[in-house]
């Protein structure tokens, strides 16, 4: 029987698998490894992925950004606890 393409669990779906099908699993992938690479090549595609090339930006917000929200959260809780009583 060959690797069934119905498996939709991820990794959670291997401790079901038996050690035939594990190992041809492993042999799939390191196929898929060996023509993906051959297509880079052929290809000319660099060795790093793009995500690494492109610049990381880091999320900052202001004093005043985080006073907004936090306001707001306490506008919000007062509401709910006037809603209660």
């Amino acid at each position: 029987m060959g690797f069934d393409r119905r498996l939709t669990g991820g990794m959670s779906s291997i401790a079901q698998l038996t050690a035939s099908q594990l190992r041809r699993a492993a042999s799939l992938k390191e196929k898929i490894t060996a023509l993906q690479n051959q297509l880079d090549v052929l290809l000319g595609a660099s060795t790093k992925p793009v995500a690494a090339k492109l610049p990381q930006k880091k999320g900052k917000m202001s004093a005043a950004g985080r006073a907004r929200i936090v306001a707001a959260q306490k506008a919000r809780w007062a509401k709910i606890r006037a809603a209660k009583k």
